[in-house]
C-alpha cells in the first residue's frame, strides 16, 4: 500500500518526509540496514548479516509492499538520507484479521527528534482506516528502555513475555516483550 507523503520538521528544526519507498531509495536503504544493525543490540540483526539484502532484493521488497492491500513500509527521510522505517501488516486469515502488527527502526543520530512518534501516528491512522482492525500489536527486546517509552507513549501495553527469546553474541539473554494497543473507541 502506498501512502502520501508526511512532511513534518524535527526537534531541531530539519525537514522530514514520511512515504512510501521508492527504487531510488536503494541504495540508501541498504546502507540504512547495515548502519543501524551496528548502533544497537536491539536490532534483531547483526551487520554481517546484512550481505543478504541485495538491491534487486530491496526493490522486489519495495514494490511488494507498495503493491499490497495488507502491508505498508514507510521510511523516513532527513536531507535525503533514509533515517529510518515502519511497517504495519494487517492480518487476513478470518480468525485474526482484527489484528495488525507494526515494527519500527530510527537511526541513532535520529534519537529524540520525533520522529518514531510520526511514525507511529501513521501507523495508527492507517490501522485506524482499516475496518475491522481492534488491535495493533508489536515486540520489543528487553533492556530497550528507549522503545518501551515511545510504545507507552503512543498507547501501547505489554501484554507478554517470550523468555530468552534472543541471544547476543557474548552469550546473553534477552527476553521478547509483546506489546499491544486496542483500537477501539470508547
Amino acid at each position: 500500500m502506498v501512502i502520501n507523503d508526511v512532511h513534518f520538521k524535527l526537534k531541531d528544526g530539519r525537514s522530514a518526509v514520511l512515504r512510501s519507498p521508492r527504487e531510488e531509495d536503494v541504495p540508501g536503504t541498504l546502507r540504512y540496514l547495515v548502519q543501524s544493525a551496528g548502533e544497537t543490540e536491539f536490532i534483531i540483526r547483526y551487520p554481517e548479516e546484512c550481505g543478504k539484502y541485495t538491491p534487486e532484493g530491496e526493490k522486489a521488497l519495495f514494490e511488494r509492499k507498495n503493491e499490497s492491500p495488507n502491508e505498508a513500509m514507510i521510511l523516513c527521510l532527513v536531507d535525503g538520507q533514509v533515517a529510518g522505517n515502519c511497517e504495519i501488516s494487517f492480518l487476513t486469515q478470518i480468525k485474526y484479521r482484527h489484528r495488525a502488527v507494526v515494527a519500527i527502526a530510527l537511526l541513532k543520530d535520529y534519537w529524540g527528534q520525533g520522529i518514531g512518534t510520526r511514525m507511529f501516528e501513521e501507523m495508527l491512522r492507517l490501522a485506524g482506516e482499516r475496518e475491522g482492525v481492534k488491535q495493533v500489536e508489536l515486540q520489543f527486546a528487553e533492556g530497550n528502555a528507549r522503545a518501551r517509552g515511545l510504545y507507552e507513549k503512543m498507547g501501547f501495553r505489554i501484554t507478554g513475555v517470550h523468555p530468552n527469546a534472543i541471544r547476543l553474541k557474548d552469550g546473553r539473554m534477552l527476553h521478547e516483550y509483546t506489546m499491544i494497543r486496542t483500537m477501539e473507541k470508547e
